[in-house]
Order: structure tokens, then C-alpha cells, then sequence
């Protein structure tokens, strides 16, 4: 998983009737656009992020697409 500044990191729900969490990237920690990442939540809450194999990453190209 590679992502960039300002991409978008998408955990899909696990259990029926759960939402996605989408969070920014606001700072990558790892080389060459791996993780770890510093994220920002919608309610501005900022933690680190290792994503797993059920998080999807939206380059910003993508989003302006949409």
C-alpha cells in the first residue's frame, strides 16, 4: 500500500449495518509512501495508522474525478 498527503484511507465496515471510516492522510511516516501514516479523522481527531488488508486507499486524482 502506497499512498500521499491528502489521499483518502477507506476501512470498509466488517459487520453488516457498519459504515466505511474514511480518514486523510495528513503526514506520511513511512519510506516511500508506505505506512505507517498520521490520519485525520472527519471530527478532526488525528492518530497513527498502520491500514490492513481491509482499507482501500483514494488517491486525490480520484476523488477530484468523482
Amino acid at each position: 500500500m502506497r499512498a500521499s498527503k491528502g489521499d483518502r484511507l477507506v476501512q470498509h465496515g466488517r459487520v453488516v449495518g457498519q459504515h466505511d471510516h474514511v480518514v486523510e492522510v495528513v503526514e506520511v511516516l513511512g519510506p516511500e509512501g508506505t505506512p505507517p501514516y498520521r490520519v485525520r479523522a472527519e471530527n478532526g481527531h488525528e492518530s497513527i495508522m498502520s491500514p490492513g488488508p481491509d482499507c482501500q486507499v483514494r488517491h486525490k486524482e480520484q476523488q477530484h474525478q468523482r
